[in-house]
Parts: C-alpha cells; sequence; structure tokens
C-alpha cells in the first residue's frame, strides 16, 4: 500500500468543511545482498525492484541485470532480497558503513559513507563524458518532456507529495518514468529501470522534479547521463560535480524558459 484516504478539515475561503484526502505512505525497505542486509530505505513502496536496482548500480554493485541472479520482494515484511552472480565479488565489510549511515531517508538524500562508496566506484571505472561532448539537444525537446514528465507522473497530480523522474531519448521518446516521495529515489527507479530493460545509457537525457544536489548529479555522472534537466533549482555542490564531470546541468525548466549552469554547448535553439 502506498497510498491512502485520510480524514480532513478544509477551508476554502470562508466555508469549513469535513471531507477526504488522499496522502502517500512511506515506508522502510531493507534491501538485503547475499543474505547480508545491505541498506534500509525510506521510499514509497511501488517500484521496488527497479529501486533496488539503481542502487546497488549506483553504488557500484553491479555493472548491469547479467550480474543479479534473482531478486525477490516480500511486500509484507519490506524486505527485497538480492542473490549476485557468483563472478560478482561482494564483501559488506569492504563497504565500510556503519549502522546509522545504512538508512537513507526520503529528505536528505545519502549519507557521506554511502558517498565516498559511490566517489570510488567513479574512481575506479574512470568515468568520463568527454566522448559525448559532440551530443547535440533542442531545447524544445526538453521543454516538451519536462511537461511530459509533469503530465505523467499522476501520484503528484493526487497527492502533491512526491517528486517524478524520467529517462527519454534524444527524439524526446519516454524511456522510463518513475515517482517517490525522495527525488533521489525516483532517480534510481528510472536508472533501475532502464538496467532491467538491458537498455542503455547512450543519447539519453534525466529529467527529475528535484532540487539538482550533488548526490543527483552523482547518478548521472555513474550511468554516463550527460545532461540533466529539471523543474527545480540546482545547488552548489551538483553544479560544481556536473562541471567537474562535464554534464549539462539545467534547471528552472518551466514554460519556455531554462537556466544551464554548465556545459551550455550541448544544447541548441535552431
Amino acid at each position: 500500500m502506498f497510498k491512502r484516504s485520510v480524514n480532513i478539515t478544509r477551508i476554502k475561503k470562508s466555508e469549513k468543511e469535513n471531507t477526504q484526502d488522499i496522502v502517500l505512505v512511506e515506508s522502510p525497505i531493507d534491501i538485503i545482498v547475499n543474505s547480508e542486509p545491505l541498506v534500509n530505505i525510506i521510499c514509497l513502496p511501488k517500484d521496488l525492484r527497479e529501486l533496488a536496482i539503481g542502487f546497488l548500480y549506483f553504488i557500484g554493485i553491479i555493472n548491469s541485470i547479467g550480474d543479479i541472479r534473482e531478486i525477490k520482494i516480500d511486500e509484507l515484511d519490506n524486505q527485497i532480497f538480492i542473490d549476485l552472480n557468483d563472478s560478482i565479488n561482494f564483501n559488506i565489510q569492504d563497504l565500510d558503513i556503519n549502522p546509522v549511515s545504512r538508512v537513507i531517508d526520503t529528505t536528505c538524500g545519502i549519507s557521506s559513507p554511502w558517498r565516498n562508496v559511490i566517489k570510488k566506484t567513479l574512481d575506479n571505472t574512470k568515468i568520463s563524458l568527454k566522448s559525448k561532448d559532440n551530443l547535440k539537444l533542442h531545447s524544445e525537446i526538453i521543454f516538451s518532456s519536462i511537461k511530459q514528465m509533469q503530465k505523467e507522473t499522476v501520484l503528484f497530480k493526487e497527492t502533491g507529495g512526491c517528486h517524478g523522474a524520467a529517462i527519454f531519448d534524444l527524439d524526446g521518446k519516454i524511456l522510463s518514468i518513475k515517482e517517490d516521495i525522495g527525488r533521489h529515489n525516483a532517480i534510481d527507479k528510472v536508472i533501475g529501470e532502464i538496467i532491467s530493460e538491458k537498455l542503455t545509457f547512450n543519447n539519453v537525457f534525466l529529467t527529475t522534479t528535484g532540487r539538482l544536489t550533488g548526490d543527483s548529479v552523482l547518478k548521472a555522472i555513474r550511468a554516463k547521463i550527460p545532461i540533466v534537466a529539471s523543474l527545480s533549482a540546482a545547488i552548489e555542490s551538483g553544479i560544481r560535480l556536473a562541471f567537474a564531470y562535464g554534464i549539462t546541468l539545467i534547471g528552472f525548466v518551466r514554460g519556455a524558459r531554462m537556466n544551464i549552469f554548465t556545459h551550455p554547448e550541448r544544447i541548441i535553439t535552431s
């Protein structure tokens, strides 16, 4: 269950009435890898398979869906059990994550220990987006894609209580769209779906309703997605990472305007 009806008192202008409203339900979800508890993510309990795949990819435990032997979801106890293939060298002690840091809530994204894990993954894989410097995307496609994301994030329309994220190809075709109470979870879900469907991150861009923080940009860097656009503002940590890794970071995409914070050469207007 990820939403429910609650009784409320609504005041509109001078009138007061008792009515009902729909609210989202957040739940703690345990991801257990090779029988080892890895992380507890506070999230919207929907699209959990994609969330788990996206998170494991983000922190570098997997690189493709082929690295996973089996996924089982226990919705009653809010647990996701993942068994990796024998070829994957996974040792939870190598992550050096303390028990407190194993909880990821819906507000602040990942904690510093997890951030260190992903940065180590980026260093080991020597990620560079220089090969995508020649990629061009028309601004009109960004505008229309953001509008489409808004149109299809139905839970936000119904409750106003969640974020959306989507991945599009360069023609503006939607490849994945997901929602979650946490903006970072929504990004993990769309990345997880792309991996699950055995699609690639070549020639795609990411859109989100959330602020462009360093954590959000790190997820795009890991997936080698060169363009990230949002309805919301960019934060200094996100701008700094986007500049360093060669990501075109775009905020305040509203109506017919946008603010491009880094690497504007990829966006064309004619």
